[in-house]
């Protein structure tokens, strides 16, 4: 017999995902995993008997609850529903498919709307650290029409700005897990940094590559993709994430110079596929290595250090990531006071998801 679960899918940014209450899943992890292996259709590359989207950007799940901490009016646990293997990952967060967190809580009366724009204090579960989403909100309901278009996106929709508070080194434990801007990894110069995404940053050249290819170009590369991977596992221990073998984390950030006005260009292995643009918290992180004087993203983006506020236009393969930030530099040492972004989100379809009765038992 087959179970319903009350779910709604929603794109957030540029990914896809079901959003669940959190009292609607399994409390066993063991449990809710198989529920969501089979909501999503995994392990499968087609994801043929569930509603993935046979990618790793629409193969995402937001599940969210009543908060838990003083300071915020919402949980929020981002999953990863690997395509064709039957893992379930929360070594990460997910900034795109948080754009859609707030206009959920608020839909499902976990949030009360306070005016024209409603701020939604959001606890990230997966590193601890609090976001806040400005949700338009002036006609008493969420708006999900606007005229905000965000690179990989067709179209426009309503604004939602999102404020990052304290993400610094959220997963890893410090903005520069390794103790230094640069370290050799491999035969060549890498940047290791987490500010809310551990993401290690290498030259585009430094692996025979321009950096504008695309991301079919570089998946079809065997050599380039084995390297990648082998320096992202040499990495992990010195970022603090262990043995990353199975996990979504560290992301790899290739860099060249930028090609369109921009600050530099980006492709992102996620780890193992090319994102078509670039991750939320991703591009925080990029963005702080940007502004950071002696990392490799510094050295190709080539600012001038200064304290302030900061706009950063990141390239990626899609379009552009902008990305606010208020800085302290003092000498060679970077404060981030502030970091944020512009996402849209829209409601594709709300009911229930279906899965095997008999994969439910807690035990």
């Amino acid at each position: 017999m087959l179970r319903a679960i009350p779910a709604t899918l929603m794109r957030g940014g540029t990914s896809k995902a079901l959003y669940f209450h959190r009292r609607d899943l399994p409390q066993s992890v063991p449990a809710r995993d198989r529920v969501l292996l089979a909501a999503m259709g995994s392990p499968d590359a087609r994801q043929i008997d569930g509603v993935g989207g046979a990618h790793p950007l629409t193969s995402k799940v937001a599940v969210i609850g009543p908060a838990t901490r003083a300071d915020a009016d919402v949980d929020y646990l981002f999953l990863q529903v690997v395509v064709d293997k039957a893992e379930v990952s929360d070594s990460q967060n997910c900034g795109n498919i948080l754009a859609g967190v707030g206009p959920w809580a608020i839909e499902q009366g976990l949030v009360r709307i306070t005016g024209a724009s409603t701020p939604v204090r959001i606890h990230m579960l997966n590193t601890g650290s609090v976001a806040v989403a400005h949700v338009p909100t002036s006609a008493g309901r969420v708006e999900y029409e606007g005229d905000a278009r965000i690179d990989g996106v067709p179209g426009s929709a309503a604004a939602i700005p999102i404020d990052f508070l304290d993400v610094a080194g959220s997963s890893c434990g410090k903005l520069f897990p390794t103790g230094a801007y640069t370290d050799r990894i491999d035969g060549i110069e890498v940047t290791c940094i987490d500010n809310g995404m551990p993401v290690v940053l290498t030259r585009a050249a430094d692996l025979g590559k321009r950096g504008d290819e695309s991301p079919g170009e570089l998946e079809a590369d065997a050599a380039l993709r084995e390297r990648v991977e082998r320096i992202r596992l040499a990495v992990g221990p010195l970022m603090s994430l262990g043995d990353v073998a199975r996990k979504t984390v560290p992301k790899m950030c290739l860099v060249s110079p930028a090609r369109h006005g921009g600050t530099l260009d980006t492709r992102t292995f996620i780890p193992h596929r090319v994102h078509e643009a670039i991750g939320v918290l991703g591009a925080v992180s990029v963005a702080t290595a940007c502004v950071t004087p002696g990392s490799v993203a510094a050295q190709v983006a080539a600012l001038e250090p200064r304290t302030g506020l900061r706009r950063l236009e990141i390239e990626h393969p899609t379009g552009f990531f902008t990305v606010e930030m208020e800085v302290t530099v003092a000498e060679r040492t970077v404060t981030v006071k502030r970091s944020a972004l512009l996402r849209t989100a829209r409601k594709l379809m709300q009911g229930e998801v279906f899965v095997p009765g008999s994969i439910w038992s807690e035990s």
